[in-house]
């Protein structure tokens, strides 16, 4: 994908233009933002799905009475409510995951690091259905794909929630402008912007959704990580306090364990690489929900595509995939990083790999993350 030509999703925008434009911005309306798109899995198949333990749904229905509640899947057969009646919605999340046609829509977006993007919900509504004005912490594409639904939308200053409902609703929802979205239209939305979608008739919308970590999130996960080679980093050295003298104050932690403490920690966190490899790593991790099945190992490799479950990220000194580590370099490196970019290597790129890369991509499509064999972008 060249980020300089123009593209029909993102209404003549070149993706360069976007992300200087409207990326954490401001929104985005795009009308036929893929022209005659069709539901990629029909109403049965998506409720099929949220009758699966491994994929992740929820229930949201409003009553008459203006009183909401919210279910966890997965459901049974007669566990929705009868297609007639109005006023709720099913959201499927990480269909991607589940729908090979779904992840190859989700690669479109792909103008936007791998590392920031998390999956597609499908929302299916029955006329009036929504989960009421809301934000998210994260920058969201809305696709319509089925039916009508009308989206109001404002910036708020005030995103306090109500507290006499199960879902996160705004207590105070002003909006500023508002769209009914036909099928192929987009609507761009960026962190925190409120917004209210309401289905006009029975509808099904896509919500390709970015990842944003939180600092906390971050640096608890990365301190965990680090942790593992603490030992390598700072060295086994034991505190030494030759000069300590005799005390009054017992309890008084001596300033000294202090700073070899900090000291430690210090040492443990020196090597940019350290939290660079944890982080990688963290990124790569599959979502708890998703595992793969072993599969023999394949004799020779005449192309791979990475299993739509798998996630690949590399820097300039690893690559990483579902949440391990390798060290990469010259030619290898070059292979790896073309493995992540487009997803899959062709027999003209394995022809060039080395036997240790090609050793690596055999144990992959072992352990069920790759496949054998390369499809149509």
């Amino acid at each position: 994908m060249s980020i300089d030509d123009p593209l029909t999703l993102l209404g003549g925008l070149t993706a360069a233009q976007f992300m200087r434009r409207h990326w954490q911005r401001k929104p985005l309306l795009v009308r036929g933002a893929i022209p005659g798109i069709k539901p990629l899995l029909d109403r049965k198949r998506l409720f099929q799905l949220a009758q699966r333990d491994e994929v992740e749904s929820r229930l949201v229905a409003r009553d008459k009475g203006n009183h909401w509640r919210i279910q966890s899947g997965p459901f049974g057969p007669r566990a929705l409510p009868p297609l007639s009646r109005p006023g709720w919605t099913l959201l499927v999340q990480g269909m991607d995951l589940h729908q090979p046609e779904v992840a190859r829509l989700m690669r479109q977006f792909r103008f936007v690091p791998e590392a920031r993007l998390d999956d597609v919900m499908i929302s299916w509504a029955s006329d009036t259905g929504g989960v009421g004005p809301h934000f998210d912490s994260y920058d969201v594409f809305l696709l319509q794909v089925e039916g009508r639904r009308r989206w109001r939308i404002g910036r708020s200053n005030d995103l306090s929630l109500r507290t006499d409902v199960p879902l996160k609703i705004l207590e105070h929802f002003e909006p500023e402008t508002e769209w009914v979205l036909e099928p192929g239209d987009m609507l761009y939305l960026p962190p925190r912007y409120a917004h209210d979608g309401i289905a006009e008739g029975a509808c099904q919308t896509y919500s390709i959704g970015l990842r944003a970590p939180s600092r906390g999130e971050l640096a608890r996960e990365l301190l965990q990580r680090v942790s593992d080679d603490a030992l390598d980093q700072a060295g086994n050295g034991l505190y030494r306090d030759a000069g300590q003298l005799a005390t009054t104050e017992p309890g008084a932690i001596p300033a000294a364990l202090q700073s070899f403490a900090r000291d430690a920690v210090a040492d443990a966190l020196r090597t940019p690489m350290v939290l660079d490899r944890a982080l990688g790593e963290y990124l790569s991790e599959p979502k708890p929900n998703v595992w793969f099945d072993v599969r023999p190992a394949p004799s020779t490799l005449r192309g791979v595509t990475l299993d739509a479950r798998t996630r690949m990220l590399y820097d300039d000194r690893h690559v990483y995939v579902n949440g391990e580590s390798w060290e990469a370099s010259g030619r290898d490196a070059t292979l790896m990083r073309r493995l992540a970019n487009q997803r899959q290597l062709g027999a003209r790129d394995l022809a060039r790999a080395t036997d240790a890369a090609r050793g690596l991509l055999i144990s992959w499509c072992e352990a069920g993350w790759l496949q054998e064999g390369t499809v149509q972008p």
